[in-house]
């Protein structure tokens, strides 16, 4: 629920957010002071590609991938990695397009048939062709109720997939899904190898059970709790990668991380909350800060409609006393946009003027009488428990933001601090949301689709912790819509719903935050690093 209204000023909030963040008011202040003048409406897609051979690159994730499997890679560090390891079907571009990948070709001879052409002359990192049947497998083992993985969303409408030739893949759909024909620029669409997969089972992308790919890197090793190394594949058929090897290190304290990137002791970062000290990265001389294109969105899920989440009018007066525009500056340092809607532009793949009407229709600024006016006919109110990941300072301080904007409206909000290393068992395990109302997070599409943001929100996605249904309608009918201008109009139906109801607030657009050592360049900067292999044009700079 989003009016135009009075803005609260940066100074209240700076200093609102004190409360829990254990810091001064004067270094708050500077922070909102301080906050980077980041151009986003300009953000980049690339970086100049690296010209010369280099023997290694060293890259930090920010913790230790579950697998590296890419149909368990449904998260920052895992899909890091995956992306230079396991080849999709289709490739995204930097700019969210997308061109041919293992698939040489795609066509649709009517709207519940994909046919895949798969490329000839590419190899696993074995010396072993790349076979229709380990495209089947790769695909189908996604496929069914009691499938594992991560993906299996986007194969809900998949009826069967099968060799129909000697490179020729067909899939046939029970209907049309948008979603799964996009999704194979993703790690959904990710290939293996059949026979390796089959001899690993379960250890298939683990320490222990190796992998086996097409990528521009192989895995070479990984030594549990201390690295991953990858090593260039000569024989890949778009050309060896300038980085003879590159080395992942699982760094998660921020200022620590940053401190390896001042020193060199790591050469690059992707970071996907702006750290503590991103001041002290944009002014190295040693480093390179770049800000890309995104479709990640800073958010507060609500997990328990039975709580003090659960009246729609606490969750839009909650909304409403959130300055979003002071939030960004002092909490993400600047390097944020205030967030009216959960799908932002960077989404607007098609339609684009449509989209741009209905997204002027919502504004972030605040009004706590309406606010107020809202909680008081919602009557009593239970407390509302919110999980903060612990050693984040973005977690943190956004807790204060939303207890203050609570405290200004007479909302009781109490924070639950979980480890790091437990934050990801709230996506997955219901008994670890017991007690909790919502948590702060991280989320995106996985291309610049807003039905793929919206399709979060169907009863029948894993996404959906609490069971919301209220745009139903709207979603599967966007799903299922290839006439673009009719989707548009699905999706804006749908967003208008979630966007009144909230069943998610929406906090934040975040860029891609990239940081490369000046003696190398060539990293992907845009959001499409997650499913496409940012590295192969990673290289020494002249």
């Amino acid at each position: 629920m989003f009016r135009r209204r009075i803005t609260l000023t940066a100074a209240a909030l700076a200093a609102a957010s004190l409360a829990l963040a254990g810091c001064t008011a004067q270094s708050t202040d500077q922070n909102a002071d301080a906050a980077l003048a980041v151009d986003f409406d300009n953000l980049v897609t690339t970086t100049e590609s690296g010209t010369a051979p280099v023997d290694e690159v060293t890259w930090n994730l920010p913790y230790e991938p579950m697998s590296l499997d890419p149909q368990f890679g449904y998260n920052y560090a895992e899909n890091t990695a995956t992306a230079n390891l396991c080849e999709s079907l289709l490739r995204m571009k930097p700019d969210f397009s997308v061109e041919p990948g293992l698939a040489s070709g795609v066509t649709q001879p009517d709207d519940t048939t994909v046919v895949y052409t798969i490329r000839d002359g590419v190899t696993f990192w074995d010396g072993t062709p790349l076979t229709v049947d380990d495209v089947v497998y790769s695909l189908d083992r996604q496929v069914g109720e009691t499938a594992t993985s991560y993906f299996s969303s986007y194969f809900q409408n998949v009826e069967s997939v099968e060799a129909t030739g000697p490179n020729e893949v067909t899939v046939k759909l029970t209907q049309p899904d948008v979603l799964f024909t996009q999704a194979m620029a993703t790690a959904a669409g990710a290939i293996v190898q059949k026979a390796a997969a089959e001899a690993q089972g379960e250890a298939f992308g683990t320490p222990d059970g190796g992998l086996q790919c097409t990528g521009p890197f192989s895995l070479e090793a990984w030594n549990s709790g201390k690295s991953i190394e990858l090593a260039a594949n000569p024989a890949y058929w778009d050309g060896a990668p300038l980085a003879s090897k590159l080395s992942f290190s699982f760094i998660a304290d921020e200022s620590t991380a940053v401190n390896a990137l001042r020193t060199g002791e790591v050469d690059g970062q992707y970071f996907y909350l702006p750290p503590a000290g991103l001041s002290q990265l944009t002014d190295s001389d040693e480093v390179t800060v770049t800000f890309g294109d995104s479709l990640v969105f800073w958010t507060m899920m609500t997990t328990n409609f039975d709580g003090g989440l659960g009246d729609d009018r606490i969750r839009q007066a909650l909304s409403l006393a959130i300055d979003r525009e002071a939030l960004t500056k002092v909490v993400f340092q600047g390097a944020g946009i205030p967030a009216t809607t959960l799908a932002g532009p960077s989404y607007w793949g098609y339609e684009e003027e449509k989209f741009a009407k209905a997204f002027d229709g919502f504004s972030a600024d605040p009004d706590i009488e309406e606010a107020k006016q809202l909680v008081a006919e919602a009557g009593t109110v239970a407390p509302i428990v919110l999980a903060v990941q612990g050693s984040s300072a973005v977690h943190e301080q956004t807790a204060n933001v939303i207890q203050a904007a609570g405290q200004a409206i007479g909302l009781d909000i109490q924070t639950k601090v979980i480890p790091v290393e437990q934050f990801g068992n709230l996506y997955f395990d219901p008994a670890a949301r017991e007690g909790i109302d919502g948590f702060f997070t991280t989320q995106y599409g996985s291309f610049a689709d807003p039905t793929d943001v919206y399709q979060m929100f169907a009863s029948t996605d894993s996404h959906n912790y609490a069971g919301w249904d209220h745009a139903d309608d709207a979603i599967f009918a966007a799903r299922a819509e290839t006439d673009e201008a009719a989707r548009a109009d699905h999706v804006i139906d749908a967003q208008q719903t979630i966007t009144d109801e909230l069943p998610w607030l929406p906090l934040a657009y975040e860029p891609v935050t990239l940081v490369q050592n000046d003696r190398i360049s060539g990293a992907t900067a845009s959001f499409a690093y997650l499913y496409a292999p940012w590295a192969a044009t990673l290289g020494g700079v002249e």
